[in-house]
């Protein structure tokens, strides 16, 4: 049987194109696999059959959604993952996934290589080839576009000379990638940081603008986990699903952002991420009232390196492994209920509440009757201020 590479493919001009660039350049056979992770759009049969039509021996689908919600956003919400405090890591989380049924599907068809449709200027390349040496040491990995400079001029002029059935056009001024979680949209005029987005480039959210009436909703949580939307119970994925309507027809989710990508250089993307945002949002507002100060205050800075792990592409590194740990433990108390108002634009938290709460009214109050005994503040004000109250002696001294 002939060597094998399994491609991955999104049915989309480069890696259609890809299947017989990779066949003339290397001589093997080429396995298709498409991950399903909630992108919508085109039938996923659909897909399969044209790899299969672009020359493909072969063309595999795989349905990873509820494994995408359930081992992929849930450890990105629990860590309130925003790249750059903004980004929600649409594209970032969706790639270990992908690559991991690349290796998983290479080595049981037993190929000898992995491919995919990413440019050398991107962040993907380096997510997709990083995750599938850490799980598959021994396969290669190969990049079409960006390994035999298969540029969009000749992919869409290899397409027509093969008569490939690719619906594409030299006008399409975007670059999209999408899944459950958000969208991502770059390239054409947006590449001048100073134009503003136009309304056409938004398909999860609506118009912010338009005046509607609010949407109240009660978001439950057991353990940093979604459980229950309205009070109805929901798998993780059922609940990124309705707060994509929920919020995104309230036009939550959008961002516009120039950000600094893994390869050095700066990227302005624009995207949307309605759930993510009102998820996130609600998850760190039921964390505010369940975890104590200073494990608070420590998560904070791991979330930050969490995000910039797993955006320059070291899910499964050993450090991303630890801090996962480390997340985990801090979530064993964040159940409860939160109440957000979705509104113009805003997911706004107007109440929360829990079992496992940290706030004590009688504590907090200021009314007659609380229990917190003031008359301690003066000594503790004093012990706390000590260290900087001899410095500053000593530096008045020098002076």
């Amino acid at each position: 049987m002939a060597e094998r590479v399994v491609l991955a493919y999104s049915g989309g001009l480069d890696t259609s194109v890809g299947i017989g660039w990779l066949k003339d350049a290397t001589g093997k056979e080429v396995v298709a696999l498409a991950v399903d992770v909630g992108q919508e759009g085109e039938d996923m049969d659909v897909i399969r059959q044209r790899a299969l039509d672009c020359g493909a021996v072969e063309s595999i689908v795989v349905d990873a959604k509820d494994e995408f919600a359930n081992d992929y956003i849930v450890p990105a919400l629990k860590a309130n993952a925003l790249y750059q405090k903004r980004y929600p890591l649409v594209s970032a989380i969706s790639r270990p996934l992908i690559a991991k049924h690349l290796a998983a599907t290479a080595r049981a068809l037993g190929a000898d290589s992995v491919a995919h449709g990413c440019t050398g200027k991107g962040n993907d390349q380096v997510r997709f080839e990083a995750a599938v040496t850490a799980l598959a040491p021994e396969l290669t990995s190969l990049a079409p576009v960006r390994d035999f400079a298969l540029t969009r001029d000749k992919a869409i002029e290899y397409a027509a000379l093969h008569n490939l059935p690719i619906a594409q056009s030299k006008k399409s001024p975007y670059s999209i990638d999408q899944n459950v979680w958000g969208r991502a949209v770059e390239t054409g005029f947006l590449e001048d940081p100073w134009n503003a987005p136009i309304e056409d480039l938004y398909t999860y959210t609506q118009d912010p603008s338009i005046p509607r009436p609010a949407t109240e909703v009660i978001i439950t949580f057991d353990q940093g986990v979604p459980v229950a939307v309205d009070g109805k119970p929901v798998t993780p994925l059922e609940a990124v699903v309705l707060l994509n309507k929920l919020a995104g027809d309230q036009g939550v989710g959008r961002i516009d952002i120039v950000e600094d990508r893994l390869v050095g250089i700066k990227s302005r993307e624009v995207y949307e991420s309605p759930a993510g945002i009102a998820l996130i949002t609600a998850h760190e507002e039921l964390e505010n009232v369940t975890v104590e100060r200073d494990v608070a205050r420590y998560k904070r800075g791991v979330e930050a390196k969490w995000s910039e792990l797993v955006y320059d592409g070291l899910w499964f590194s050993g450090l991303k492994k630890s801090l996962d740990a480390f997340i985990n433990d801090t979530q064993k108390y964040v159940t409860g209920d939160i109440r957000m108002t979705l509104h113009a634009g805003s997911a706004v938290v107007t109440g929360r509440q829990s079992t496992q709460s940290l706030y004590d009214f009688d504590l907090a109050t200021y009314d007659t009757g609380d229990s917190f005994d003031q008359s301690m503040a003066k000594g503790f004000i004093e012990l706390w201020s000590l260290p900087s109250k001899i410095a500053a002696r000593r530096d008045q001294a020098a002076k």
